[in-house]
């Protein structure tokens, strides 16, 4: 069915970016057409926002732009006939005549008669099935075309100071509504369009605008939640270090206090081994001086002796001073350790005042050393929460694993199952039914009191029967408690982790895409150890609750909801 020639207005055949005739015109999804440099560069100016200039619909993504040929074939041939038409037009002007000169056609009007023959031959057109695009809803399509130019029809507001005509059309040069007679005076030669037309152009551009603003306002309210979201953060984050930082200043004063204790007994022992050491002097000392108060006692009495045989028998052994130790020179000397307490007391005491001291300062240089560093991360990766069951066909025969395949702790018997190639049958442990190969992922386990466990994650392809060598050249990756104090990861020879705090909930987290698996001390936000690799198989979670070693490592391991808020 073509289309009535009367509804066929000049608005059609002009892009309403560049107001000219259509240049290479494309089509847009939502029906409307435009030059294509015009759209291209409209778009390009906005970034990832592609709105289509009339009725504002917006499009996920860029459209594919398809030319549209039957309307790009009448424009390009009536461009041809304008151009001829004013050549024959200026070559048949009477010479001498005081007739004005052509004037040329405005930006977004055609020359007389272009238009109806225009509207015929696109009545053609479309009575073949190519339509255009339907008319944007302008007020100025009411525009009609008169021998001396633009005039509008039925038009109100307020006349024109120097003409007394409506000030129905509006001049792009001098940005101000004019009416016909201006135009044909000292407006003419300018870009003038219809009032209400330019209106509704202005009006689609504050639409844009307004659109574009709504956008600026949308990233700013989303950046102010984020910046929320962080001070929430920082201050979780300062709440934490301060508490650790109490905690750490604890400890170090109850270890000033036992070591205070310690060097007062020391000192106390140095005390009592000089009083030992002086009370055997002073014992030996008394000795000697008993034994020469009775020799003087037998002098005395030899004196008075009247017999001189008797005087002589005992004059012989009483004759001579007997020899005596020579105390002169004896000295009660101070314990080796005497001074030595108080002299290192004294360095160490002295150390640790200038390190405290400088402790301030050292956190504000490098703020990242401390303890809640390792926070935000924690918060991170339980965004990546991988809700992981236990894969009973994997299951040692030892393994009890719950109904809900969330808990699985070892038994002291083999239970009756099927031998699948997929189960171990050595090594207590299981993995988990869910595998990857991309993305990031995390989950966190309970493991309580446990004397010793294996958490981690190992590659579909392992083997899985007999003795195991578990390294991450064998596509093994995981964190092992033994004897409920040595931790390592097994690597090969493992490496030994010390950790101060006994972690009751480990958190497990892999990004396959960077070879990344980091094990955390969840209550404790803390990371425990990290270990970059180059992942090329679907990995698995990886559990292994170890035997109960005679009752003492009896309780599972319970795989845990994610607590982001945790």
């Amino acid at each position: 069915m073509s289309i009535p020639v009367d509804f066929l207005l000049e608005e059609q055949f002009t892009c309403s970016i560049c107001l000219d005739v259509f240049t290479n015109p494309v089509s847009t999804p939502c029906g409307h057409s435009f030059c294509l440099a015009c759209i291209t560069s409209y778009w390009d100016t906005r970034g990832k926002a592609c709105i289509c200039p009339l009725c504002k619909e917006s499009f996920r993504k860029r459209p594919e732009l398809h030319t549209n040929h039957t309307l790009k074939e009448i424009t390009e041939q009536f461009k041809r006939m304008a151009e001829a038409g004013g050549a024959v037009a200026n070559a048949q002007a009477p010479s001498g005549s005081d007739q004005r000169p052509s004037v040329p056609p405005r930006p977004g009007e055609l020359p007389g008669g272009l238009l109806t023959e225009m509207k015929t031959r696109f009545q053609k057109a479309s009575s073949s099935g190519n339509l255009l695009a339907s008319p944007p809803p302008y007020e100025a399509s009411q525009r009609r075309f008169s021998s001396s130019g633009v005039s509008a029809g039925g038009s109100t507001g307020p006349p024109c100071a120097r003409h007394g005509l409506c000030l129905d059309m509006f001049c792009r040069n001098e940005q101000m509504c004019v009416c016909a007679m201006c135009i044909e005076g000292e407006h003419h030669g300018h870009s003038v369009t219809p009032a209400k037309r330019e209106m509704n152009i202005k009006k689609s551009q504050l639409g844009i605008i307004g659109t574009e603003l709504q956008v600026l306002i949308t990233a700013r309210e989303k950046k102010i939640e984020e910046i929320q979201t962080s001070l929430a953060d920082i201050q979780a984050n300062a709440q934490q270090e301060a508490e650790v930082t109490v905690s750490m200043f604890r400890i170090l004063l109850n270890t000033m206090e036992r070591c205070q204790a310690e060097l007062l007994e020391v000192v106390q022992m140095g005390r009592m081994a000089a009083e030992l050491r002086a009370q055997a002097l002073i014992q030996d000392i008394h000795q000697e001086i008993d034994e020469l108060k009775k020799r003087r006692s037998a002098l005395t009495q030899l004196t008075q002796a009247t017999d001189h045989i008797s005087f002589f028998k005992a004059y012989s052994s009483l004759c001579s001073v007997p020899q005596v130790k020579s105390w002169t020179e004896l000295t009660l000397t101070p314990d080796p350790t005497a001074g030595a307490v108080l002299r290192n007391a004294t360095q160490i005491v002295e150390s640790l005042q200038e390190e405290l001291k400088r402790l301030p300062q050292l956190c504000l240089q490098t703020p990242m050393d401390s303890p809640a560093k390792y926070y935000p991360k924690v918060q991170t990766v339980q965004e990546y929460a991988l809700d992981v069951t236990l894969d009973r066909d994997s299951a040692h025969p030892r393994l009890l694993i719950s109904e809900d395949c969330k808990q699985v702790y070892c038994s002291e018997r083999y239970h009756a199952v099927v031998d699948t190639p997929e189960r171990f049958d050595r090594v207590v442990c299981v993995l988990g039914r869910q595998g990857f190969n991309s993305g990031r992922h995390y989950w966190e386990v309970q493991v309580g009191g446990k004397t010793d466990w294996d958490l981690g994650v190992a590659k579909r392809s392992i083997n899985r029967k007999g003795k195991i060598s578990v390294s991450p050249a064998n596509g093994y990756w995981f964190l092992s408690l033994r004897d409920n104090k040595e931790y390592a990861f097994r690597t090969d020879p493992p490496t030994a982790i010390s950790l101060n705090l006994k972690p009751q909930k480990i958190g497990i987290y892999v990004d396959f895409e960077k070879g990344q698996v980091s094990f955390y001390n969840v209550d404790a936000k803390m990371l425990i150890f990290t270990y970059m690799d180059i992942f090329t198989d679907f990995l698995h979670p990886f559990f292994s609750p170890c035997t109960n070693k005679s009752g003492r490592n009896v309780e599972p391991l319970i795989i845990c909801p994610i607590n982001p808020a945790s």
